[in-house]
């Protein structure tokens, strides 16, 4: 019997006895558009759905203002959410917005840019959505923290709040911020929240 993932409360995950390549799970990402794949540390498929169009407009806006940040900056490349990070601990994680430092990227391969990067941004944004359950992405943010990330956001529109994370301290809430300012790598960034929320 063939079962579509349609029919299962997303998200999923999938364990096949053995942990999927890089390239397998890129062919099952290709082949499964528009669904969501990520590979646990332990070797497991997370299959999550597509973001609804109000969580898409704003994760789309806040990528624009990281993108015209870097750009004005030039220390660094953004990448939005379909792009995969192959981390230490053997996760394949893509983060809502991310920034790497230029010489960084640079450093990395033609080969190793086209996949899975094996390189852990230094900034991460993750968007709570709807379906997205609070304590799923809070471990989340951890796991980032735990493979490098110097500072990690989580924000949440269903609060209009937003959470810091960074390596060695407690995360840092913020309720109803009129915006965030960056640090540590990605000092000078600025977001304006009324952006972000739509208002």
């Amino acid at each position: 019997m063939n079962l579509a993932l349609d029919q299962f409360e997303l998200p999923i995950r999938i364990s096949q006895g053995r942990p999927v390549t890089d390239e397998e799970l890129m062919r099952l990402s290709a082949e499964n558009e528009p669904m969501r794949f990520e590979r646990e540390p332990n070797g497991e498929i997370l299959v999550m759905t597509p973001s609804g169009s109000r969580t898409s407009r704003i994760n789309n806006e806040i990528v624009f203002l990281l993108t015209a940040w870097a750009r004005k900056d030039g220390r660094g490349v953004v990448f939005d959410s379909n792009g995969g990070f192959r981390l230490a601990d053997g996760s394949v994680r893509a983060a809502d917005g991310a920034w790497v430092p230029l010489d960084r990227w640079q450093a990395l391969t033609d080969a190793e840019q086209a996949g899975f990067a094996p390189i852990c941004p230094d900034f991460v944004i993750e968007l709570r959505s709807p379906s997205d359950k609070l304590p799923d992405l809070q471990a989340k943010m951890a796991q980032w923290i735990a493979n490098g990330v110097e500072v990690a956001w989580l924000i949440d529109p269903i609060e209009k709040a937003v959470t810091i994370y960074r390596p060695g301290d407690q995360p840092e809430h913020h309720a109803h911020p009129s915006s965030v300012q960056g640090t540590g790598p990605i000092a000078g960034f600025e977001l304006v929240m009324a952006r972000v929320w739509g208002e």
